[in-house]
This record gives structure tokens, sequence and C-alpha cells, in this order.
């Protein structure tokens, strides 16, 4: 038996199967704590996600479809769909995406473009987001984060030399960014456009580019998007409802006056699980965009302070990761992944508390959908990929126990 398992090692590989068995069945070298904290802080995000769905849509589901599981059924088979991602996506090895970034951004491209298409894109709530028919739904920007991080990483890991020249770095990586943010623009999703750009600016200044460089891009950004706010007055409206929702709390302020409300109804331990009375018409998107508020709610204060220390876990997870991943595309990769979750989660849960507008961005791993769930749940088989590889320094022994060794 020995004798044939040596034979079947030794056997050559397609490049592909090569390039995954170097990689990801090699022994680990220092990451396996940073591995299994992220898997930990990812399977609770999940459960509670699940939990957390049945008890925010049990009585839309059962007044729409007649269930009171059907959103939960459905969110469990996009659980199982996004654990799968998941494992493949931490079996291949990291590097296996560069060669597909051209293909990932000329995809991203066409799908959001298909999703202006009259007739193609499906329209919701006045934006035009999705691709698909019935149920099965699917949001290209999910795949547009995706390919622009994989570009951006790509390229300045390529130009590391080079980083001075920003004709050679950051005008390329701004293009892209610019080209997937008007059409991002269009639908229109803000929200999932300051998260793509948030992604780019991390990947950027981990690059090495200068601050006062990002600075000036991010103002600009700013300047730009403003003026597109104001340009027309029910998009201001909007945008400035949430400084004081209360004013019209009747109509642009409704859903983030209802958010605070049932925040407050929630206590310190919260009204009790399955007991929410925003769910019951009063709160829209309650199992989507405003689940936040629902466990605030039903869990209380300390409902809501776990799940923010969970996403605050990913965070300073993905950070370690990014410092001890193994070459420069593996932290540039890393530190756009922890950006992605940790400021869709900022975005998500700024918008319900009242801190900055209302976007229509899911809360990672924990609100109810599915292309946000499944690629979401790629991205984080990446970082753990990442993180299976670390190279940890060891610790260096005292001088009194060398001199004794």
């Amino acid at each position: 038996m020995a004798i044939a398992a040596r034979f079947a090692r030794d056997l050559p590989r397609p490049r592909f199967t090569r390039l995954m068995w170097a990689r990801t069945h090699a022994a680990p070298t220092g990451g396996r704590a940073t591995w299994w904290l992220l898997v930990t802080l990812v399977v609770a995000l999940n459960v509670v996600g699940l939990v957390m769905v049945l008890s925010a849509s049990s009585v839309q589901a059962l007044r729409i479809e007649g269930s009171s599981w059907y959103f939960f059924n459905r969110q469990v088979l996009w659980t199982v769909l996004g654990v799968i991602a998941l494992l493949v996506a931490a079996r291949v090895d990291y590097r296996f995406w560069r060669r597909w970034t051209t293909h990932l951004m000329v995809a991203s491209l066409v799908l959001l473009v298909l999703v202006l298409v009259p007739g193609v894109g499906i329209e919701v709530s006045g934006s035009s987001r999705w691709l698909g028919f019935g149920a099965l739904r699917m949001q290209p920007s999910e795949l547009a984060k995706f390919a622009v991080l994989v570009f951006a990483a790509d390229l300045l890991a390529r130009r590391a030399d080079k980083m001075g020249d920003n004709r050679l770095t950051l005008r390329p990586v701004l293009t892209g960014l610019g080209a997937i943010a008007v059409l991002l623009l269009l639908q229109p999703d803000l929200g999932t456009t300051l998260v793509t750009g948030a992604i780019v600016m991390a990947v950027l200044f981990v690059a090495g580019v200068p601050v006062g460089t990002m600075a000036a891009v991010v103002s600009v950004s700013a300047v730009l998007t403003l003026g597109l706010a104001r340009s027309q007055p029910y998009r201001w409206r909007r945008m400035t409802a949430f400084l004081d929702p209360f004013a019209d709390a009747g109509n642009t302020g409704y859903q983030a006056a209802q958010g605070l409300v049932a925040l407050a109804a929630g206590g310190w331990t919260g009204v009790g699980l399955g007991e929410s009375r925003a769910k019951w018409g009063f709160l829209p998107a309650a199992h989507t965009d405003f689940i936040f508020a629902i466990i605030g709610e039903e869990l209380g204060f300390v409902g809501a302070v776990t799940v923010i220390l969970l996403f605050a876990g990913v965070a300073a997870v993905g950070v370690r990761t990014a410092v001890t991943a193994p070459d420069r595309f593996g932290t540039l990769l890393a530190a756009g992944i922890t950006t992605w979750v940790s400021m869709q989660a900022f975005v998500n849960l700024g918008a319900v508390v009242g801190l900055v507008p209302i976007t229509g961005v899911p809360l990672p791993f924990v609100s109810a959908g599915g292309s946000s769930l499944i690629i979401g749940m790629a991205t984080f088989g990446i970082l753990l990929n990442i993180s299976r590889q670390a190279r940890v320094p060891k610790r260096r022994r005292p001088v009194a126990a060398e001199a004794r060794a």
C-alpha cells in the first residue's frame, strides 16, 4: 500500500492539478490558528444568519407564499451552495485566480451592461441589479467586486518595483474601477459602488501608493458622488434622510425610523427570539438589508454587540492573514477581501443605526440572499487558502536558553 501511494504521488499531473496539490496539501507553516479562527467566525455568522432569517421572514413568507419557512428554506439552499463554494475556493491555490483576471473583468462588464438592458435586467424598487428569472436571480455586482479586486491585486503585485509611476500602477487600477463604478451607479447601486471603491483603496494603500495621492482620489470621488446625488432632488432627499429620519417618517425616512424604533424596543436583552413586532409589516426588508434591526429588537444590545464583535474578529484575523501571506499578491488579495467584508458590514450596520444613508447593501453572511452569500463564501474560502499558507516567523528563544542548548 505504501508503494502504491508513493507511485500515485509521483504520477505526472496536469498543470492545474499540480498547482492545487503543491499548495493546498502542503503542511501549514504557522497559519493553523488563524485558519481555525476564520472558520469559527464564518460559521458563527452563518448560523446567526440562518436563525435570524427564519425569525425575520416568517410573517412575510406566510403572507406572500403561504408558508413561514419559504425564505428560510431558500436561505438554507444558498448556504449549502455557499459552503460548497467556500470548500472549493479553500482548496484551490489563491494564485490560480491571477490567470483569470482578464476573463473576470470582461465577464463582469458584460453582465453589468446586460443588467441595464430593458427586458433583460430585473428591476426591483427602482433599481435594476439582477439577472435571471423567477427565484433564480444573480447580482453581477457581486462578481464585479471580486473581479476588480483580483485585477488590482495582480497588477500591483506584478509592478511592485514601479509603484512610483502612477501611469503604470494607479492609472490602470482607477480605470478598471471607474468602468465598474459607472455601470454600478447607472443601476443605481451606490452602496456596492462605495464598497468596491473601498476594496480598491485598501489594495492601493497596502501596495504602497502615497497617502496624499489616495486622499486626492478619495476627495475627487466624494465630490463627484455628492454632485450626482445633488443633481436630482429625490436622490438628495434619500441621501440626507438618515440625518433626521423622523422629520419625514412617513416617506423618505420611514425605513430608517422603523429600524431605530426596532433597535430601541430591544433594550439590553431583547424582546425574545421570534417575538419581533417590526417584522409584522412595519419594517421593510426585515430579513435582508435591515436584519440587524431585528437582531437588536429580539436579542437586544447583547445580541447586537455580539454580531458586531464577530465582524470585528473577521477584520482583525483578516489583517493578520494579509500580514503573514506568503507573497505580495496574497497580501493584497487578503487585504481586499478583509476590507470587502468589513466595509460592507459597516455600510449595512451604519444604515440601520443611522450613521450613513440607506444604500441597500446586505449584511455579509447574515442577510437573506443568494449571490451575496455564495460569492462572499467563495472569497472567504480564498482568504482561508491564504491563511493556510501563512509564513509566521518563529519566536526567538531567550539568549540564556540558547546558551544552555
